[in-house]
């Protein structure tokens, strides 16, 4: 039986329309597109309503996207790039991974929800269907990714992976030996970068779940 996701609220500081949400989906259409947005969940509808009351303390830990183009540090992303991500409510858990256009977050895919995954499997699965798609387009578009396992298994072209083969996520398994059959029998040139997260913000294509 999958363990279901615990209740969230979400408060948004800085979007189209502040306020409070009760679902990631409300939330997301108002911090989706607005640079430099504001947003953090809370386990309770009380947490929420004090933090979205006193701004100036709870946004401190708030997670929100930078706005890339005015950083004005030296070391920047190149925004001509996709990003992936993943989600996983669990360890393991329901597992959700995606990939954005970087300067403009405009979705290039979206997988699940599957049972019984892990981060590093969802950032993977996400790495190898960028890769995949910029080899169909003939795109040179680096891909970035904020997990360095993840990384790690694309360039060794293995998943190392402890979570247990089961019935439940039996899917997930083979779109794992599917994956590292692609990464064998096809060759890229296609840059993986991590995404540097203490200096850009969170990775563009993230889920804003934590």
């Amino acid at each position: 039986m999958s363990t279901k996701p615990k209740k969230k609220y979400y408060v948004v500081w800085r979007g189209h329309q502040p306020g409070i949400y009760e679902t990631w989906d409300d939330c997301k259409k108002q911090v989706t597109g607005v640079m430099g947005a504001q947003y953090k969940s809370f386990t309770t509808m009380d947490e929420a309503r004090q933090a979205y009351a006193n701004p100036y303390e709870a946004i401190k830990g708030a997670k929100g996207k930078k706005d890339l183009n005015a950083l004005t540090s030296d070391d920047k992303p190149i925004l001509q790039s996709i990003s992936v991500d993943a989600a996983c409510a669990g360890n393991p858990g329901i597992l959700e991974f995606r990939g954005v256009f970087t300067e403009t977050e405009t979705p290039l895919f979206a997988r699940g929800p599957y049972d019984m995954g892990t981060v590093n499997i969802g950032e993977f699965l996400a790495l190898v269907l960028a890769l995949a798609y910029c080899k169909k387009h003939k795109l040179k578009y680096p891909i970035y990714s904020d997990s360095l396992t993840a990384i790690s298994w694309v360039r060794r072209k293995q998943v190392n992976t402890k979570l247990e083969r089961t019935p439940k996520n039996e899917q997930l398994f083979v779109m794992l030996q599917n994956a590292q059959a692609w990464l064998r029998q096809n060759s890229f040139e296609t840059p993986i970068l991590k995404w540097k997260t203490e200096l850009w913000g969170e990775i563009p294509a993230d889920y804003g779940r934590k």
